[in-house]
């Protein structure tokens, strides 16, 4: 999931209404304190059954998650082959916060909220530093899995000193979707090569959005600037200095990376043109607004097309398309299956977990909700290949996605990453909404984004 850069648009406006079905990659992480009641409270909600030597007893595995994961026919599959295992899910279409404050509160009274916990790319950073309260996937003969998954995605889950406490389920390659009645309407090409052809660069899909928004379509051209400015700087930081808002040895960097400054910048520039829709990423307001044709591109993982069927719904099935995305590449989101050091039945969530992240399944997930899988022998299958998307006017999903995946290009995180984006994104925000210069925000997001990383 999704998804889910680390994975990740700010979605705080999200957490009192939800909407159901939604493929969430992104991510805002909150280390939100909890009453002592609440965290009994929450203690009280791990495995029920018996010792992890479970033979010969029924046993039921919790796997908590956040978003949609696309699990439910593995689980009945792996129930099948595993008589006296029943697998419940629950967080299904949880915010990413309301996971994260359920696990803390978890391992804050030393117990396992759930047997197997889905932790975002954007915030298993921060868990990195309590290995102890996750198991090792080492003990598990997890080394033999190494090569079934990117080399960066293995290490995005691997401690300093060895440990590996996840597993990787999804990427986020990047593509650009769009809606081709209003290209056609903006009289823009509306064949997905001859659109990727239009912007190669990000400057060139500025020059695209002038043109669109010349014909008075009664759209705009983009739904949110954090999204693209989120897309722009994972793309650049891939490319060019391998980090974003920490440097490899932790300093925060807001006002020195070159790549954040440029994805500024370039963002900024969409929204003095007018550009942007200026809606909250994954608020109602973001959802009405797929129904309603508001916006023609979005910046497109994998997991996005998820979150586009669903809230565009079945009306604009064959108004959407996916061509490539300005600048070439790039990463947004992805998720990681970790297992609770304090679950009762620890080699079963193992097994459950390695079943669950293996290449079969991971393509079984993609089919089901697009979850770009992590596991680099899959983009060579032939099914694969093949899988076209018919929602979105039967774009080769398979070939875009995969041929995206295989060049995309590490990008470090800091314990801390997400706290400090959401503070980046917000001063983004506050020049969409005409309350600051850019230059204001500018500073705001140094100053602000340096207290949260206290």
């Amino acid at each position: 999931m999704l998804p889910r850069i680390g994975r990740m648009p700010h979605i705080t406006t999200w957490k009192g209404s939800l909407r159901m079905g939604v493929t969430l990659r992104r991510r805002a992480f909150a280390a939100v304190a909890l009453s002592a009641s609440a965290v009994l409270a929450l203690a009280a909600c791990g495995s029920d059954s018996g010792p992890s030597d479970s033979k010969n007893k029924n046993i039921t595995l919790e796997v908590m998650v956040f978003g949609t994961f696309g699990y439910d026919d593995l689980y009945k599959q792996y129930e099948a082959s595993h008589p006296g295992v029943t697998i419940k899910e629950v967080g299904t279409n949880q915010g990413l916060d309301d996971e994260n404050n359920k696990l803390n509160a978890g391992l804050a009274a030393g117990t396992a909220p759930a047997d197997v916990v889905a932790l975002e790319e954007g915030t298993i950073t921060s868990y990195k530093s309590q290995a102890q309260n996750f198991v090792n996937y080492l003990d598990y003969d997890g080394a033999s899995l190494k090569s079934n998954f990117l080399p960066w995605k293995w290490d995005e889950a691997s401690t300093a000193d060895g440990k590996v406490i996840g597993l990787g389920t999804d990427v986020g390659s990047l593509a650009m979707c769009y809606r081709t009645d209003l290209f056609a309407k903006a009289g823009l090409p509306t064949d997905r090569d001859a659109v990727s052809k239009l912007w190669p660069t990000w400057d060139d899909y500025i020059k695209t959005g002038q043109t669109f928004a010349a014909k008075n379509t009664g759209a705009k051209f983009l739904d949110s600037a954090t999204n693209v400015y989120n897309a722009i700087l994972m793309q650049n930081a891939g490319k060019g200095t391998g980090y974003t808002y920490f440097d490899k040895s932790d300093k925060l960097v807001i006002d020195s990376n070159p790549d954040i400054q440029a994805a500024w910048k370039t963002t900024n520039t969409m929204i003095a043109d007018k550009l942007s829709g200026g809606l909250a990423s994954f608020s109602d307001d973001w959802a009405t607004g797929f129904k309603k044709g508001s916006f023609a591109t979005i910046a497109c993982p994998a997991w996005m097309l998820g979150v586009i069927k669903t809230d565009a719904g079945d009306a604009a099935a064959g108004k959407w398309d996916v061509a490539q995305v300005p600048g070439g590449g790039g990463n947004w989101g992805g998720s990681f299956l970790s297992v609770p050091a304090k679950g009762k039945h620890l080699k079963e969530s193992v097994e459950l977990a390695k079943f669950l992240t293996n290449a079969d399944s991971q393509l079984t997930v993609f089919k089901k909700v697009n979850n770009l899988p992590s596991n680099p022998t899959v983009y060579d299958n032939a099914d694969f290949q093949a899988l076209k998307n018919d929602y979105f006017s039967n774009a080769p999903v398979g070939q875009i996605f995969g041929a995206g995946a295989k060049s995309l290009q590490p990008v470090y995180l800091g314990a801390k990453n997400q706290a400090v984006r959401n503070a980046v994104e917000d001063a983004l925000r506050s020049v969409e909404q005409g309350k600051k210069t850019a230059d204001a925000a500018w500073q705001d997001a140094i100053k602000n984004g340096a207290t949260v990383a206290k």
